[in-house]
C-alpha cells in the first residue's frame, strides 16, 4: 500500500510532530491484539466501515509485523507511516474502506497494483482466493515477499516489476485494486480484468486524485467516482505517460473556496482524508459554501488535508489568509490537540523536515480574517495541508482559504 498520507506517520491529531518511542520488546501478542480490536472499533467500524468479513480481516491481520520495529506503538493508530524507499504503508481505514469497496468473495482473483509493506495483500488474503500482488520498487518487494511468507500468506503471490503492465499470464481477475496512483486507467489493467470484475484505482494528478471504481461490462468499463484521496504517482511507464505535472514553483491550493462539490456528495471536492466536516451552504461570508468542522469526542478526527509540489530553494515563503469563526473550541486531551492549520514539510526523499501554523483557535469568535506570512524550508519540495479541529472539540467554521508565493 503505497499512499501518500505521509504526514499521518506521526500526526494526524495535533500541532506536534516529535513522538516518544514506546519500548515494543516487552509487547505482548495479547497487547497487540487488544490494540488492534480498538483500532477496528475506532477508526474502521466507527468510521463507517460496515462489511463483516473485512473488519474481522483487520482485527486478525497484525499490522505491527509489517511496520519498522520503532514504529511498532504506532501501528494501531490510524496513521501511514513510513515503510523506507519514499513509500508508506496506509492508515487503517483507508485499506478498509478499499477492500470494502471491491466487495471481496471467497472465490475471487485478485490483483494488487503496489505491493509495498505487504498490508493490503495480507487483509485480502483471507477474503479471496488468491492474491496476486506487484511492487516496481525491489528492495520492498522482495521484503513484501518474505514477510508475507514468513507470516503464512500462502495465497499470496508476489511479483517484482511495473504494475501498468499487470500479470498477463495469470488474468483474467475478478477484482484489481491499485494503490498507487497513474493520471489515466492503464490499459493492461482494463484487459485483464474479468468480465463483471471491478477496478477500484485513484486516479487524478498529482496531488489531485480520486478512487474511481470501475465494472467491466460487454467489454467496456462503467464507472463511479468515490471519494478524494492522494497516493505516490505509479511510477515506471504510467509516470513517463503522465501529462499533467504540478509546478512548484506556484504552490496552490485547489479548491480553497470550498464551491466545488461535483458529485452533489456534500463532501467538498480536492480534499482528500475528510474527517466529521460538512459542506455548508447558507450564510456563507464569501460565495454560497463554506465548511464546518464539528467534533464533541476529545481526540477523535475532524479535519481535512491536500497536498501540494513547493520547491523551497526557490519559494521563500508563502502568504496564508483565510475567513474563520468557532464556537466552544477546545483542546483535545493533550496539549497539541488544537484546532488550527498546519503545514508539513517535506524534502525530496519525504522526510518530515518542519512544520508550520496558524492557530490555535481556541474558544468563541465571530467570522473574521486571519493571514499569516509562513517561511519555506529550503529542502522542501512537498507540503500537505491540515485544517481542521485536530483532535480538540467544538464547532469551527472556514472559507476562502488562499495561499500565494510571496517574492
Amino acid at each position: 500500500m503505497r499512499q501518500l498520507l505521509f504526514l499521518t506517520a506521526y500526526l494526524v491529531t495535533g500541532f506536534s510532530f516529535f513522538v516518544t518511542p514506546t519500548p515494543v520488546f516487552s509487547q505482548s501478542s495479547a497487547y497487540f491484539r487488544n490494540q488492534r480490536n480498538d483500532m477496528v472499533t475506532r477508526y474502521i467500524e466507527g468510521e463507517g466501515i460496515k462489511n463483516p468479513r473485512v473488519l474481522s480481516s483487520m482485527r486478525q491481520v497484525p499490522r505491527h509485523e509489517f511496520v519498522s520495529s520503532n514504529l511498532k506503538h504506532l501501528a494501531y493508530q490510524d496513521l501511514a507511516l513510513p515503510i523506507g524507499y519514499k513509500q508508506t504503508i496506509s492508515p487503517p481505514y483507508v485499506v478498509a474502506y478499499m477492500t470494502e469497496t471491491i466487495d471481496p468473495q471467497p472465490d475471487d482473483k485478485v490483483l494488487e497494483i503496489g505491493t509495498g509493506s505487504g498490508f493490503q495483500a495480507a487483509v485480502l488474503s483471507a477474503l479471496v482466493k488468491d492474491v496476486y500482488t506487484i511492487e516496481i520498487v525491489e528492495g520492498l518487494g522482495k521484503k513484501a515477499a518474505v514477510r508475507l511468507k514468513k507470516l503464512d500468506y500462502d495465497n499470496v503471490h508476489t511479483r517484482i516489476g511495473d504494475g501498468y503492465l499487470g500479470w498477463p499470464e495469470e488474468a483474467p481477475f475478478d477484482k484489481i485494486i491499485v494503490t498507487c496512483s497513474p493520471e489515466k486507467v492503464p490499459q493492461p489493467l482494463i484487459d485483464q480484468l474479468k468480465e463483471g470484475g471491478m477496478l477500484l484505482i485513484p486516479l487524478g494528478e498529482r496531488y489531485q486524485q480520486v478512487f474511481h471504481l470501475f465494472q467491466k461490462e460487454k467489454g467496456e468499463l462503467k464507472h463511479k467516482r468515490l471519494i478524494p484521496t492522494l497516493f505516490v504517482p505509479m511510477t515506471g511507464r504510467s509516470e513517463e505517460k503522465r501529462e499533467v505535472k504540478p509546478d512548484p514553483l506556484k504552490p496552490e491550493i485547489v479548491n480553497g473556496s470550498f464551491e466545488i462539490d461535483a458529485n452533489n456528495d456534500q463532501k467538498v471536492d480536492n480534499w482528500h482524508y475528510q474527517r466529521r466536516v460538512s459542506r455548508m451552504t447558507s450564510q456563507a461570508p464569501e460565495g454560497a459554501a463554506y465548511l464546518q468542522f464539528e467534533n464533541e469526542t476529545p481526540e477523535r478526527l475532524s479535519q481535512i488535508l491536500q497536498g501540494m509540489a513547493v520547491d523551497g530553494s526557490h519559494v521563500n515563503s508563502l502568504e496564508i489568509s483565510l475567513q474563520l469563526s468557532y464556537l466552544n473550541t477546545v483542546q483535545g486531551k493533550q496539549s497539541y490537540q488544537k484546532p488550527g492549520l498546519i503545514i508539513h514539510f517535506y524534502d525530496s526523499i519525504r522526510r518530515n523536515i518542519g512544520q508550520a501554523y496558524l492557530g490555535p483557535w481556541l474558544g468563541s469568535r465571530g467570522w473574521h480574517q486571519e493571514k499569516k506570512t509562513i517561511p519555506i524550508p529550503p529542502q522542501t519540495r512537498e507540503a500537505v495541508i491540515q485544517l481542521g479541529l485536530n483532535g480538540g472539540t467544538g464547532i469551527l467554521n472556514v472559507d476562502a482559504l488562499k495561499i500565494e508565493k510571496v517574492n
